[in-house]
């Protein structure tokens, strides 16, 4: 079995990246995929920036920095892990990558780092409940 963590390295995120390690510990035989979806630039920074390579340079550099403590956490546990990339709205290219990398279940935080304080459902996390076509267990 194939789990999709996303991850936007909150500590909801990396609680889902522990959860999933926890139960591999355990004995559930599955292999990890680490996604990070950066939303789309915002209309001020595409005036501000002039140079789209530019941007696109920093919304890579922002997903990688983002998977960088999920990705230390699965090679501490010696956990094999692939990484996904992405830019775009968030939930639907999570459920894509699910459906392209074969994903039987997606392991996500409550909350990311983008949802307001106090919620106890982030906007991500309930989209994808609703929209993806694999389950979907909330951290």
């Amino acid at each position: 079995m194939k789990i999709l963590l996303p991850v936007d390295g909150s500590e909801a995120s990396l609680d889902a990246v522990r959860h999933a390690l926890h139960l591999m510990q355990e004995g559930l035989r599955a292999s990890l995929v680490l996604a990070n979806v950066q939303e789309p630039a915002s209309l001020y920074e595409l005036l501000l920036a002039h140079d789209a390579e530019a941007i696109e340079a920093m919304t890579h550099a922002a997903g990688v920095h983002s998977l960088e403590a999920a990705a230390a956490l699965c090679s501490d546990a010696g956990v094999d892990f692939v990484t996904e990339l992405g830019s775009g709205e968030p939930a639907h290219l999570l459920a894509d990558i699910a459906e392209e990398q074969g994903c039987g279940l997606v392991i996500m935080g409550s909350r990311g780092k983008g949802e307001t304080t106090g919620t106890r459902l982030g906007s991500v996390a309930h989209a994808m409940l609703h929209d993806c076509s694999v389950p979907v267990t909330i951290v």
